[in-house]
């Protein structure tokens, strides 16, 4: 048993365990370390048209080495994707997004009372770099996670959809049903008010109502993928 309040992350338990059972998820690596795991799919990526996404959590909380990966990347011609939800400062955002072949920007909530209250964080820096990125010509997927009793009203999906209409550089929008694989790292790692507890309590979304707020957008002229 583990106590995760009083837990340090020290890592005595795992070398002290004689049967293996515990590890460090996570590894200090170089960038040429990681790219030496790139080039081995690069014939994959020549063959499908793909490349690299980095994705995290949240990999513009490693902006420098993130930023060595894209130029490297970029210098070796592989194709680069940042799975990120744009909350960082402006500069950064732009910095990555001048490397980047594609940014993955995450919309949850477009009321920024209730994306502060479900997440932590007001919605105002992230929706303007998002602007800001399309105003720039940087190309763009919007994906969505939908979470029942939190995003998926139809207010909400009608409010997202006229924004990402201002975006001239978006053309698709990814709807994510969300899934509660995540729920007991969460619970450990993140300090439990009420509401983000009922946030973690909800159930994913079943295929009817995906396929309905899929169609919602839809009719607003983009191009929908239920997954992403």
């Amino acid at each position: 048993m583990t106590d995760a309040q009083r837990c340090v992350l020290c890592s005595d338990c795992i070398a002290e365990c004689p049967v293996g059972a515990r590890e460090i998820i996570g590894q200090q690596r170089t960038v040429a370390q990681v790219m030496a795991e790139i080039r081995k799919d690069v014939i994959f990526y020549d063959q499908s048209g793909g490349g690299v996404t980095f994705s995290g959590g949240e990999p513009l909380m490693q902006p420098e080495f993130l930023l060595a990966l894209l130029n490297q990347c970029r210098s070796e011609d592989i194709h680069t994707a940042v799975d990120t939800t744009c909350y960082a400062q402006a500069e950064l955002v732009r910095r990555v997004a001048e490397v980047a072949n594609l940014l993955l920007c995450d919309i949850k909530h477009m009321d920024s009372g209730r994306h502060e209250r479900h997440t932590g964080v007001r919605n105002e820096l992230i929706l303007d770099n998002i602007r800001m990125l399309a105003e720039a010509g940087r190309r763009m997927l919007i994906r969505i996670p939908i979470v029942p009793g939190f995003n998926e009203d139809p207010e909400n999906i009608a409010s997202t959809a006229q924004f990402v209409r201002s975006l001239r550089t978006v053309g698709r929008i990814d709807i994510l049903p969300y899934n509660r694989g995540g729920l007991e790292k969460s619970v450990r790692l993140t300090a439990q008010t009420q509401d983000f507890a009922s946030l973690l309590r909800a159930d994913p979304p079943d295929s009817d109502t995906m396929e309905e707020i899929a169609g919602a957008l839809r009719e607003h002229g983009f191009e929908v993928k239920i997954g992403g």
